[in-house]
Formats: structure tokens, C-alpha cells, sequence
């Protein structure tokens, strides 16, 4: 029977691969004549290649060095170690695919939108959607490859491993890269200039458009991979502890099915002739939701005669939702907390500030309160296991949530490229409104990020207590040791975000220097008698991103690591609950607060005699501060709890003593 399941699974990931093949080919079909758009969408998508190509030369080397390292460490050997390979290579990958066909649909959605708004809107979900469904299918392949060869569990936690070594790097290197462009554009661009936020007199306006393929795509694809790959992961440990075979038949049936539901979801999504992008979006989720809980229903029932699996499940996946509404009331300019950041820029850039960085305090509150009921009563139905099985849950559709949140940079692209191409206004209106539901699907997509993250690093942590033989008395912070591990994890989350918040702050102020120098030296740009450079500033984003990525990297694989051999077992496990808490809250702060600042300033831009006004001046200072919030640590923080988790579990030998 279990060789059945493993035939069906990898089944459902090569018809995956096929529908995402498909939906790559439908792209081409769509032909763009016009000279301009083109001329720019080359530029962005040669950006983004040139930055990928250099960051995966570094990464090479990591890999390589972890390689070698991992051949040597106990419990993993050699297998272990082609199981790191493979994990980091396939994340890789699933990131260039996603990001060639972004940079593929970007200008397409463009030209459909000069036909209206469902062709456009196709396109640029049918680009999100080709990153979704490489990211599942490759995930579920090679966990399903990996346990069929070695029958192991402990093995292919190297294959978890190397999909979040590569996520971590991908994310801060991508958010570093994304926010130094956006900063410096809207400062010298808005605010010093006061010019449109994609007009092409920018030098830094191709920079910025090729952040957002980099950051949103390839950076939250390759986080969302790591989750999933992790909980599945963590999932097959903890039911082969509990059940045996079983265990792994319903965590693999499950994954399975979840990859019907969503490739249900995206052809349901292609489908609709809806007015507003959000109303097929909603659709599309219900529905994937509905046929994931309803396989989920009868697996419970028939392999394990009862509904306690289910409910486990059920949790996840309603967590996810709810966790997304929230961040979308948090968000959103349509309800009251964005509303009084509004109000609040009336007085000033500090007021704007304070609005926003309370707004954020106080929406880890709810978040918090439903993931505290979600993981104890997928406990009290199934122990551990139900935990797990709640993060798996929750990230069973990701291949259709993913698509929804990579449509999001997509249509950003689309609209830069309408406005610096100079397309009619009507085109302009279409992408508008497809760019306003992306930047609702974009801070839905970070609040379920942050939520997958933490059930994924509380079941993880789960296996390490178990790899390690943790009880709950080991983890008593009237030892010293522990209560120093739990002080050292809640440290470093804040010295991660500091890292990589300067590290924006840095290149952002090399990023304004060369606009401001280039305006400076050639006025002939601002009347369009001269061409901006834009290539400099891609430079610019492109080496501080590289460069900056490595020591937060470097911080996430050895800490662990340094804390458990020289402190011991439980001082480690300590230092996984301390930086689980305050990380998480942080990137619930961070996120939503940026996403409040961000879409303030929208909102006032949309108000009559906005744009430019001192409240707009205000608001975009306020966005500038919450870019790096919202891009660069917050999503990065969801890695480094789960990379650190993983870290734990791999090299968990050597701290046992």
C-alpha cells in the first residue's frame, strides 16, 4: 500500500509540473508589439536574471562547503548530505522558474489590459500561478524521493536543510535588494523631485521594478517552499514516531491532495469574468479550502476511523484564513486602523510614524490569541502530531496561495511598465486597480507566511525535543543555561532585523546619492532630453544586496549550532522557544505596520489634491520606514526561526551528551 501512495504522490507532482509547463507556454502566445514596453520589460527581466545569476554563484560555494560538512556529521553521512543538495538546488530552481515567468507575464498583463480587465487579469495570475505550482510539486517530489531512497525521516531533514539555507539568503538578499531601489526612488523621485512613482526619468525606476521580481517572488517563493518542505518534514517524523506507516500515508495523501486543490483553485481562478480581481481571488481560496477539508474528511475517516486528524487539519487551514482577514483588516485602507495613519499624517511625518508603528503593536494581539488556540487543541486531538499536522494543513493549498501572492509584483510590474512606456490612461486604470488587490494579496500573503512560520518552527521544534529525548522538564529556565539559551533566542531576532534593516538604510543612501548625482549633473533628464542611467543603480541594489546577505546568513546556521555544543541540549532548546516568541511577534509587528504605512500613502494619493501635499510628503516618509519593515526583516525573521529550528534537528547529534 505504501508504495501505492508514494506512485499517487508523484503523480500529483508530475501533473503539477505539467500544468505549470502549460500555463508557461500560454504566456508566450500572448505577443507584445509594442517597442517600448518591451525595450523596459527587457530591462527589468535582465536585471533580475543578472542579480539571480550572481547570487546563485555565491550560493554554489555555501553548498558546496555544507556539502562537505555534512558528509562528516553524524546521523546524516553522505545520504543526508545529497539530500541538502537537493533541497537547495530544487528551491533555487523553483525561484528562477517563478521568476522568469513573472518577468514573462509583467509586460503580457500590460498589453491585456489594453483589451480590459479579465484578460489582464489571466495573465498575471497565470504568472503567479506557474511559481505556486513549481513550488509544491518540486517540494512534494524530493521529500517523497528522499524518504522512498532512505526510509528515514533523520536523513531528509538535510533536504529541509537546503531548501532554508537557500530561502534565507534569497530573502534577505531580494529584500535588501528591493527596498534599497524602492527607498531611494521614492525619496529623491516623490518627495525631492516630486515626479510620478514610475516615471522613467527615475534613474532608479528599473531598479525598483526588478526589486520586486527578486523580493516578491523569488524571496517569498523560496520562504514558502522552506515552510512547506518543514512542516512536511517535521509532519513525517513526529506520525512515524505516533503511528507508524500510517503516519506517513496520511501526511503524503494529504500534500497530495492539497496539490489538487490547487490546481482546482487556478484553473477555477482563470476561469471567472469577475469586475474586481480580489472577489476571484476570495473564490478561488473558499473553494481550494473546501476540496482540501472535504479529501482531508473521508482520509481521516477511512484510514484512522474517526475525525480527530480532521479537526487537526480543519485548524490549520481556517488559522490561515483567519490570520489573512486579520492582516487585511490591519492593512487595509478600507477599515478604521489605515484610516486613522491617514488622519495622523495630517500633522506631520512623526505622527504618521507613531500611528503606524502602535498599529502594528497591536495587531500581534489577535494573531497571537488564535495561534495559542489553534496549537493547544491540535495537541489535545493528536498530541504532537496535530500540531505538525496543523502546519501541514495550513500550507496544503500554498501552491494556490502562492499564486495569488506572486500575481501581486506581477501586476506592479505591469502598471510601471504602462506608465514609463506612456500607455493610455485607460490601460493605466486597469493595472491600478489589478496593483491594488496585489497589495492586499501581498500582506494577506506575509501574515500567512508568518503564521506557517511559526506551527512550522513549534512542530520542528517538536522533532528536536523528540530527535534529542527533551522532556518537558528539560526545558526549565531555573537552569542557567536554559534561561540564558531562551535570552540568547529572543536576542536575536532583534539582531537579525537590525542587520537587515541597516543593511537597507546603507545601500539606500548609495542608491539616493547616484539619483540625486545624475539629476544633478544631467537636467536634460527631467525634460527628457537626456537618459537616465538606470543600469548604475541596478549595480547599486545588486552588490549591497549580495554582499549584506551573508552575515545575517552566517548568524541563522551558527548560533544553534555554537549554542549547543558549548551550552547543551536544553540550553538550545531554550534558545528555539526565545527566539520563536519575540520572532514571531516582530514579524507581525513589522509587517503589518509596513503594509499600514504603505497603503496610507496609497490612500492619500487617491484623494483629490493628494499627491504632493504635505500629508503625502508625510506618508511617504512613513512608507519609506515601514519598506524595509515590510520587505526585508519582517518576512526574513519567518526564515530565521525556521532555519534555526532545522539547524537543530540536523546537527542535533552533536549536542547530545
Amino acid at each position: 500500500m505504501t508504495t501505492a501512495v508514494y506512485a499517487v504522490v508523484l503523480a500529483c507532482g508530475v501533473l503539477t509540473i505539467l500544468v505549470a509547463c502549460y500555463l508557461m507556454g500560454s504566456l508566450g502566445k500572448v505577443k507584445v508589439a509594442d517597442g517600448k514596453m518591451v525595450e523596459i520589460a527587457d530591462a527589468i527581466r535582465g536585471g533580475a536574471m543578472a542579480y539571480l545569476s550572481r547570487q546563485y554563484k555565491i550560493l554554489s560555494i555555501f553548498i558546496i562547503v555544507m556539502f562537505a560538512v555534512l558528509c562528516f556529521t553524524p546521523g546524516l553521512g553522505l545520504s543526508g548530505a545529497i539530500c541538502f543538495v537537493a533541497g537547495a538546488l530544487l528551491s533555487a530552481l523553483a525561484g528562477f522558474l517563478g521568476m522568469r515567468a513573472a518577468t514573462k507575464a509583467n509586460v503580457r498583463t500590460a498589453e491585456r489590459a489594453k483589451e480590459g480587465m479579465a484578460g489582464a487579469l489571466k495573465v498575471a495570475f497565470s504568472g503567479g500561478a506557474i511559481m505556486g505550482l513549481f513550488v509544491v510539486a518540486f517540494g512534494v517530489i524530493g521529500i517523497t524521493l528522499a524518504y522512498l531512497i532512505t526510509g528515514d525521516t533523520g536523513v531528509i531533514t538535510g533536504f529541509g536543510l537546503g531548501a532554508s539555507s537557500i530561502a534565507l539568503f534569497c530573502r534577505v538578499g531580494g529584500g535588501i535588494y528591493t527596498k534599497a531601489a524602492d527607498v531611494g526612488a521614492d525619496l529623491v523621485g516623490k518627495v525631492e523631485a516630486g515626479i510620478p512613482e514610475d516615471d522613467p526619468r527615475n534613474p532608479g525606476v528599473i531598479a525598483d521594478n526588478v526589486g520586486d521580481n527578486v523580493g516578491d517572488v523569488a524571496g517569498m517563493g523560496s520562504d514558502l517552499f522552506e515552510s512547506y518542505v518543514g512542516a512536511i518534514i517535521s509532519a513525517l517524523a513526529l506520525g512515524v514516531a505516533m503511528h507508524g506507516d500510517k503516519g506517513v500515508v496520511f501526511t503524503m495523501l494529504l500534500v497530495a491532495f492539497g496539490m489538487i486543490a490547487s490546481l482546482v483553485g487556478v484553473f477555477l481562478v482563470r476561469s471567472l469574468k469577475c469586475k474586481h480581481p480580489q472577489t476571484a481571488f476570495n473564490i478561488g481560496t473558499y473553494v481550494s479550502v473546501g476540496v482540501e477539508l472535504i479529501a482531508t474528511l473521508a482520509l481521516s475517516y477511512v484510514m484512522f476511523g474517526g475525525f480527530k486528524l480532521f479537526f487537526t487539519v480543519a485548524l490549520g487551514l481556517i488559522t490561515g484564513v483567519l490570520v489573512g482577514n486579520l492582516t487585511e483588516y490591519f492593512t487595509s485602507d478600507s477599515y478604521r486602523p489605515v484610516k486613522k495613519v491617514v488622519e495622523q499624517s495630517e500633522t506631520g511625518a512623526a505622527t504618521n510614524i507613531l500611528s503606524g508603528y502602535s498599529l502594528g503593536l497591536k495587531s500581534t494581539a489577535p494573531v497571537i490569541l488564535i495561534l495559542a488556540v489553534t496549537i493547544i487543541l491540535s495537541y489535545l486531538l493528536a498530541g504532537f502530531y496535530g500540531i505538525a499536522l496543523a502546519a501541514v494543513g495550513m500550507l496544503s493549498t500554498v501552491g494556490f496561495t502562492i499564486s495569488v501572492d506572486t500575481y501581486g509584483p506581477i501586476a506592479d510590474n505591469a502598471g510601471g511598465i504602462a506608465e514609463m512606456s506612456g500607455q493610455d490612461e485607460s490601460v493605466r486604470a486597469i493595472t491600478d486597480k489589478l496593483d491594488a488587490a496585489g497589495n492586499t494579496t501581498a500582506a494577506i500573503g506575509k501574515g500567512f507566511s508568518i503564521c506557517s512560520a511559526a506551527l512550522t518552527a513549534l512542530a520542528l521544534f517538536m522533532t528536536y525535543a523528540q530527535t534529542v529525548d527533551l522532556t518537558a522538564a528539560g526545558i526549565n529556565v531555573m537552569n542557567p543555561s536554559v534561561l540564558a539559551g531562551v535570552l540568547i533566542g529572543g536576542m536575536l531576532p532583534f539582531l537579525f532585523s537590525a542587520l537587515t534593516i541597516e543593511a537597507v538604510s546603507k545601500s539606500a543612501n548609495k542608491m539616493i546619492e547616484e539619483i540625486r548625482r545624475q539629476f544633478r549633473e544631467h537636467p536634460g533628464i527631467m525634460t527628457y532630453e537626456e537618459k537616465p542611467d538606470h543600469n548604475r543603480c541596478i549595480d547599486i541594489s545588486t552588490t549591497a544586496a549580495l554582499h549584506e546577505m551573508i552575515l545575517p546568513g552566517i548568524i541563522a546556521i551558527a548560533a544553534p549550532i555554537l549554542v549547543g555544543v558549548i551550552l547543551g541540549k536544553e540550553a538550545l532548546g531554550g534558545l528555539l522557544v526565545g527566539s520563536l516568541v519575540t520572532g514571531v511577534l516582530m514579524a507581525i509587528k513589522m509587517s503589518n505596520a509596513g503594509g499600514a504605512w504603505d497603503n496610507a500613502k496609497k490612500s492619500i494619493e487617491g484623494m483629490e489634491n493628494g499627491k504632493g501635499s504635505e500629508q503625502h510628503k508625510s506618508a511617504v516618509i512613513g512608507d519609506t520606514v515601514g519598506d524595509p519593515f515590510k520587505d526585508t526583516a519582517g518576512p526574513s525573521l519567518n526564515i530565521l526561526i525556521k532555519l534555526m529550528s532545522i539547524v537543530a534537528v540536523v546537527f542535533a547529534p552533536l549536542f547530545i551528551r
